[in-house]
């Protein structure tokens, strides 16, 4: 059934943006997008994502690209750390909870008295909801009647595919990010779904690769779909963006997926030196491995860094780099405190730039560093493949070929979530990529002093 595919709609749900690309199935190409924004709505009951909004564009986007080029399997990713709880009748028995919501002490120290040791789950102790355990903890213990009509639990990527085929699952890429609920190393539940007592609400297991079923006989008729197509279960959109990388490079390998998270796979390396207190963990890859990760919120910090500066020419941020290494002009972490290898560490500059070209190359420069700690921390060997926007940032790449003194690659692919999200439907794709060979002079002692003031070890 595969090989006679076509075109692979993906549902792309990030924190930010949404979107719904429409892919090539022989030759991965992004024949369409359409994206509109993730919007969050403060409440009641608590600040919680707009699902019937996107549900409302993602059901005119299919009905469009249906009436256009059309498409023959869909595919679904989303961001982690987010959960549907879902009635008797299959409707949300409570809003879909915004992560980045901050919860009350007492529910916070309560929790922590709950939450598994690190060194089972390998999922360290994050802010908010970052960890989707403590998301349920919260909404069990704050909003208690709600809570009880809750019949049925489900990761959200998985939450969008029982929207389209009635299927309730759940799957280990999302089960596997930091929840605290997921043990990577045994492949099963955590003895924290006892404790809250959600054991019998936790939807069935399935693969990544598996074929819920077809899109709903009535959703299919409003989208204006002539014949049935497969829903694939779905996945994690940082999995999403290693799973061709697993296929491509093999094992040992380091996939750095990049958007407003940065998320650096380390594939066939050990949990030897993680540590909880600096944002490292271990994620779960679509064939269920374990593998070391880091993270740090690089794509918000480079919209932070960046957003007033005036519009740069490539070549103007890659001259200005040299003016920022000899004039020791850097910023040092953390421009997003409570994240990433420096939590605790509030940004500052050292040596303030003025010219936009040399701000923007100090950020290149910066969130390179920030890569850099983040792989010596999981232990990442072999060749690196940078993934979403940043692989289109030429002074990043550069830096950090010339930092990790190993093969760099920017995936050409415009949207690496989308591309993994469809291989979900056993397609085969070759993601184009492009070696990283230049260097920068100078920039191995810039970096030195970076780490010693930053208190890399």
């Amino acid at each position: 059934m595969t090989g006679s595919f076509q075109r692979i709609a993906v549902i792309d749900i990030g924190k930010t943006n949404a979107k719904v690309v429409l892919v090539d199935a022989k030759t991965g190409a992004e024949i369409a997008v359409r994206k509109t924004a993730n919007s969050v709505l403060q409440g009641p009951p608590y600040p919680h994502f707009d699902v019937e909004a996107l549900w409302r564009f993602l059901l005119a986007t299919l009905k469009h690209f249906a009436a256009g080029p059309g498409f023959d399997a869909l595919s679904i990713t989303t961001h982690g750390a987010s959960a549907a709880l879902l009635d008797n009748q299959g409707h949300l028995a409570m809003p879909v909870l915004d992560y980045e919501h901050l919860y009350p002490d007492a529910i916070v120290d309560a929790y922590q008295r709950l939450r598994p040791d690190f060194s089972q789950t390998f999922s360290p102790c994050l802010t908010g909801g970052l960890n989707l355990g403590a998301q349920l903890h919260y909404q069990k213990t704050a909003f208690p009647e709600l809570f009880s009509k809750v019949a049925t639990i489900l990761t959200y990527p998985q939450y969008w595919a029982h929207r389209l085929t009635g299927i309730a699952a759940n799957e280990r890429t999302s089960l596997g990010c930091h929840t605290d609920l997921w043990l990577p190393f045994e492949e099963r539940y955590s003895d924290l779904v006892d404790s809250l007592e959600i054991r019998e609400q936790m939807a069935p297991l399935r693969s990544a690769f598996d074929a819920l079923g077809p899109i709903r006989p009535e959703i299919a008729a409003e989208i204006g779909l002539l014949s049935p197509v497969p829903v694939y279960c779905g996945i994690h959109d940082s999995n999403a963006s290693l799973l061709p990388h697993l296929v491509g490079f093999g094992s040992p390998c380091t996939v750095v997926s990049t958007g407003t998270w940065v998320i650096s796979f380390a594939v066939g390396a050990k949990p030897q030196r993680l540590d909880p207190s600096r944002d490292t963990l271990v994620n779960v890859d679509a064939n269920g491995a374990a593998v070391p990760s880091a993270r740090f919120m690089g794509g918000r910090e480079w919209d932070l860094l960046t957003r007033d500066l005036a519009p740069v020419a490539e070549q103007e941020e890659l001259d200005a780099a040299s003016a920022v290494i000899k004039a020791r002009a850097m910023i040092l972490p953390s421009v997003v405190m409570g994240t990433g290898p420096f939590p605790d560490s509030r940004s500052r500059w050292q040596a303030e730039p003025h010219l936009a070209a040399e701000r923007r190359a100090s950020a290149s420069l910066y969130e390179a560093m920030m890569t850099q700690t983040c792989l010596d921390l999981i232990a990442s060997e072999g060749p690196i493949v940078v993934e979403g926007p940043f692989a289109a940032n030429r002074l990043y790449l550069e830096a950090l070929h010339t930092l990790m003194k190993r093969p760099v690659y920017a995936s050409e692919a415009t949207t690496g979530t989308a591309i993994g999200a469809a291989l979900l439907s056993g397609i085969k794709l070759d993601v184009p990529m492009q070696r990283i060979t230049r260097c920068i002079k100078g920039l191995d002692e810039y970096a030195g002093e970076w780490h010693a003031i930053s208190g890399r070890n």
